[in-house]
């Protein structure tokens, strides 16, 4: 039977020769994903807006929430045409009925607000960057195009003008910064993401702590101060070691089966010469 995949004509938003789909088959990059939500936490309504309307703060749901969130990366990052565009129009769709309200003024706002979308973009593209910089995935060149590339994944969420270039995204978040803030709500739901329960007893189940851990400690250090961490440079140097260590112990370590669209992405690019 042909499905989907077997159309090796479409490779959806990036392709063989992207760097994005070198990057996504990284283990490493599941350490950048627990990164983004702990930093993308720190935006006030963002945060508020997902408290009042998301499964983020039912621990026994959280790890549920994630998987769902790192799915569609998947479908986003190797997906056809047809099968991107289908489950960001969900997205879009799920974004588009959201609403928050401000605890102190009741006032309205919208989940979809396109600020609020690429504050959600940037957070996720720079926490994948810096760990795949630091874990010896990228350089400094690739670096830049793996942003320029993941400006399309921003547009197929409604997520506009968004950063192409690592030194774009530093200005972002110099500009952004003065409106970022340690909330309850983000202390709430980063704790319970990072203490969520999962449903059975796995390799992630066992290692959740110190890779929680490590991707507290990869965050900026203006962050972690937000968060009430020292943000000492040392820690930035044992970070790194550390996704350097986490990035060879994986490369050796069989992992899970690959959905069907990664193994489809192995395939095309190994063809095209492309496969690390």
């Amino acid at each position: 039977m042909t499905t989907a995949l077997d159309t090796d004509a479409d490779t959806g938003l990036f392709g063989p020769h992207s760097v994005t789909w070198r990057v996504h088959l990284e283990p490493v990059l599941f350490v950048g994903g627990l990164r983004a939500l702990i930093l993308q936490a720190l935006h006030p309504w963002v945060m508020i807006g997902t408290y009042q309307n998301s499964a983020l703060f039912d621990p026994a749901k959280a790890w549920a929430r994630f998987v769902r969130t790192a799915e569609f990366v998947g479908i986003r990052t190797y997906g056809t045409t047809a099968e991107v565009e289908r489950a960001a129009r969900r997205v879009r769709g799920l974004h588009s009925k959201l609403r928050g309200h401000d605890p102190a003024t009741g006032r309205p706002f919208r989940l979809d607000d396109p600020e609020y979308l690429l504050w959600v973009h940037c957070g996720e593209i720079e926490s994948y960057v810096d760990v795949a910089v630091r874990s010896g995935v990228l350089d400094a060149a690739d670096a830049d195009r793996y942003v320029a590339e993941s400006a399309r994944a921003a547009e197929v969420v409604g997520a506009a003008d968004a950063p192409r270039s690592r030194a774009e995204l530093a200005d972002y978040f110099t500009g952004i910064r003065p409106r970022l803030r340690l909330t309850d709500e983000a202390i709430t739901g980063t704790v319970n993401l990072l203490t969520a329960r999962l449903p059975a007893p796995t390799a992630v189940k066992l290692t959740q702590p110190p890779v929680a851990a490590l991707a507290f400690k990869t965050m900026p250090r203006w962050a972690r101060r937000m968060y009430g961490s020292p943000g000492l440079p040392t820690t930035d140097l044992s970070a790194t070691l550390a996704l350097r260590a986490f990035r060879a112990v994986a490369s050796r370590i069989p992992g899970p089966p690959e959905p069907p669209r990664m193994e489809r992405a192995r395939r095309l690019m190994a063809e095209a010469g492309t496969l690390p």
